[in-house]
């Protein structure tokens, strides 16, 4: 539904490419088709890497004690999936797939799951999808600000039909005691505080925050945080968004 947005943004820069050459005398007969073409190339590989995504491992070693200490910890941690009628259940089968195929331990969701709408979450029984994520430690999820726009009450009734447990400034101590602090999203704007939620756990143990949006990492960083995931920014999606993203977030 937003494509024509990022179409007519390409085909404008393209024109105004070929303009330039103009203006300096270095006319192109066939400006207009070679933009046509280079935007929906642009598109298409776009919608490619959309259609193929990518998993990208990282091996992190946090210098703290958990109760099966020599055991390393699988997590698989998926943001802005963004449900709904741009992202089927045709789609969300392939991305549950992808998930079970890296057989984790854990799994955490980084937000806005949810598009705009729970409708056609529902229309297309989506929950018989999310039923079959596997993670014999659970599945843990934080809103995003989408959850908000979906309605955070429809969410939450929604995701109740889940295996999914939403974390709302609350804390999860796993049964090897790896803590989880889940916050809520910035849209509530009467959110706990990061040091509040601290207060319920133990700084000994590993402590992993989800926070859907990546603000403040530096104070995050200094109250003890040994890992925090979160989504929202999609690296600003397309360019030249990508920079304004780069000004307004540390990550």
């Amino acid at each position: 539904g937003t494509g024509w947005l990022v179409f007519t943004l390409y085909m404008v820069l393209c024109l105004i490419i070929f303009d330039l050459f103009r203006l300096f005398n270095f006319p192109c007969k066939y400006g207009f088709y070679i933009s046509l073409f280079l935007t929906l190339s642009l598109l298409s590989y776009g919608y490619y890497n959309y259609q193929h995504p990518k998993t990208e491992v990282f091996n992190i070693v946090i210098n703290k004690q958990t109760v099966h200490n020599e055991q390393p910890l699988k997590v698989v941690s998926v943001s802005d999936v963004h449900l709904g009628y741009g992202t089927d259940k045709e789609e969300l089968k392939q991305y549950v797939e992808m998930i079970n195929a890296q057989k984790p331990d854990l799994i955490l969701i980084g937000g806005d799951l949810i598009d705009n709408s729970v409708v056609p979450l529902y229309e297309e029984k989506m929950t018989e999808e999310l039923a079959e994520l596997k993670a014999p430690l659970g599945i843990y999820m934080v809103p995003g600000n989408h959850e908000y726009i979906s309605g955070i009450d429809e969410s939450v009734r929604f995701l109740k039909d889940t295996p999914i447990q939403l974390l709302r400034d609350s804390v999860v101590t796993l049964p090897n005691g790896v803590q989880i602090i889940g916050r809520d999203d910035r849209s509530n704007r009467s959110r706990h505080s990061l040091p509040t939620l601290l207060k319920q756990a133990d700084r000994s143990k590993p402590i992993i925050l989800l926070d859907h949006q990546p603000y403040n990492l530096a104070k995050t960083d200094s109250l003890g945080i040994d890992l925090q995931f979160s989504g929202h920014t999609h690296h600003g999606q397309i360019w030249p968004m990508s920079l304004i993203t780069d000004r307004i977030y540390e990550q």
